[in-house]
């Protein structure tokens, strides 16, 4: 059993109750617009992070992250960029590589809309994990754990605050 803790769209911020409901993860999966690296820094005192960039993230985090993530864990294929889409509206880079790829689970953020979507075309798990920091027009800051365990990805939960409620 892995348990995976996501988020995405941090935007330079991330508030210590988020920190708390990512601890006990395994691994911890960031969708880009990180802001600065010290949220990196911040999650890695609880797991080791995988990352991709985002649109507002800078030359020093595009340095150390790709654009794209495609990876395997306990069994299951992943593929994580920021600007993705979702079913029925991927965006046409997104949709080569989901095509080329057959990922399991499709991981993308920039909206900051919280989304849990099974697309039955490409036979795939989609997440956005909506935003995790306070900018942006979302109301609630958000965070998503799950575990991949028997071939599933079971127990997912969700953390979210308000926003205006984040200091």
């Amino acid at each position: 059993m892995k348990k995976i803790g996501l988020l995405s769209d941090t935007h330079s911020f991330i508030h210590n109750e988020m920190l708390e409901f990512l601890s006990g993860c395994d691994e911890i999966w960031h969708a880009g617009d990180i802001g600065d690296l010290k949220i990196v820094a911040s999650l890695e005192n609880i797991a080791p992070v995988r990352a991709v960039y985002g649109n507002i993230d800078g030359t020093s985090i595009r340095q150390h992250y790709p654009e794209n993530q495609i990876f395997e864990i306990a069994g299951k294929k992943i593929y994580i960029t920021h600007i993705g889409g979702y079913p029925g509206k991927y965006q046409p880079a997104a949709r080569k590589i989901i095509e080329q790829e057959k990922p399991d689970l499709f991981i993308s953020g920039h909206s900051h809309i919280l989304k849990v979507i099974h697309d039955d075309k490409y036979h795939l798990l989609h997440i956005n994990p909506g935003a995790a920091g306070k900018v942006g027009l979302h109301k609630y800051a958000t965070a998503i754990t799950f575990q991949i365990e028997n071939n599933n990805f079971e127990n997912l939960r969700v953390f979210e605050k308000e926003r205006k409620k984040l200091k």
